[in-house]
């Protein structure tokens, strides 16, 4: 019987200087798979971090917050031998741009040999993505060895593409993220990575491709459009919720959290990306991407204003 979390998230989180209006950098918490722990827990899943960040005052800060927001960190190990990354987000007319001191991080440095093996084969969904193994060649390997570790014990892995080119080239991005891909039961992609991962542009041709890859679920994220959602036996358009949207850099990690969240709670994925897709306008309304994501109740509320 399975005694662990509901969704473990497995990569590296960043303290977040996000620009305001007035020039001046907030200070919050990022990092992808991070902001999806928290997407979750707002939605009353029960989940964890697997990761590792420095001993240092950023460290401490992520340790505060996830303690606030109920994310277990039971697997989370603080080094003295390395830092928690940092991100900056500016904005122009092109929409959000990110600039990263990340090289040599904590989680960076991690390896299959720092897997909690008990922890993975006890988790309901493990969620990683393409920035889990960009950050360097042995987090990459970590990456596999934890989606083997959960699949042979009867666990789901869910994978978001997460392209970052600032990462990786994208040959190697294309490898490694199409072989994660296959080694998935929910994809996560994004249109505009999948467009340049895939060579493709028609969203059903994506969802085709990624189901061909292996994944049961694919959930196609197609921004203030909302979702496609495929499975092997049926497809649906979900339509996106209309927001006045500030700041969308944690939206696709809110969807992410949120729709894992449904799954775990045994929602089908078509209501699950309903849902998603409310939770993740609203994670717009915002700056930052943590502060901003919804909790449970103000996504059904919304929700409930539509129908």
């Amino acid at each position: 019987m399975r005694m662990g979390v509901d969704i473990l998230c497995l990569g590296e989180p960043m303290m977040e200087f996000n620009q305001q209006p007035d020039g001046s950098y907030r200070a919050g918490h990022g990092g992808d798979t991070a902001n999806c722990a928290v997407a979750a827990a707002r939605q009353g899943a029960r989940v964890g971090m697997l990761t590792h960040l420095g001993k240092d005052s950023f460290g401490d800060s992520f340790l505060r917050l996830w303690e606030a927001e109920g994310v277990d960190t039971s697997t989370v190990r603080q080094v003295a031998e390395a830092h928690t990354g940092i991100y900056f987000v500016t904005h122009g007319p092109a929409g959000h741009e990110f600039s990263y001191l990340r090289a040599g991080s904590a989680a960076s440095r991690m390896g299959p040999a720092d897997l909690p093996q008990d922890a993975l084969t006890a988790t309901k969904i493990l969620h990683v993505s393409g920035i889990s193994q960009a950050i360097s060649t042995s987090a990459a390997d970590a990456v596999f060895a934890a989606m083997a570790a959960v699949k042979a014990a009867g666990g789901m892995v869910s994978y978001d593409s997460n392209l970052r080119l600032k990462l990786w080239p994208l040959t190697r991005a294309r490898a490694v993220i199409h072989a994660g891909m296959a080694e998935c039961d929910i994809a996560l992609p994004g249109m505009d990575d999948a467009e340049q991962l895939t060579g493709l542009s028609d969203p059903d041709a994506i969802a085709d491709f990624y189901l061909g890859l292996g994944a049961k679920i694919v959930a196609l994220t197609l921004g203030a459009q909302g979702s496609l959602v495929a499975t092997p036996e049926r497809r649906e358009r979900v339509a996106g919720r209309k927001v006045k949207a500030v700041d969308a850099t944690g939206a696709g990690d809110t969807y992410d959290g949120a729709f894992l969240a449904r799954i775990a709670a045994g929602d089908d994925p078509f209501a699950a990306a309903r849902y998603a897709n409310a939770a993740a306008a609203l994670a717009t309304q915002n700056y930052g991407a943590i502060e901003p994501m919804p909790r449970r109740e103000a996504v059904e509320v919304f929700l409930a204003s539509a129908d």
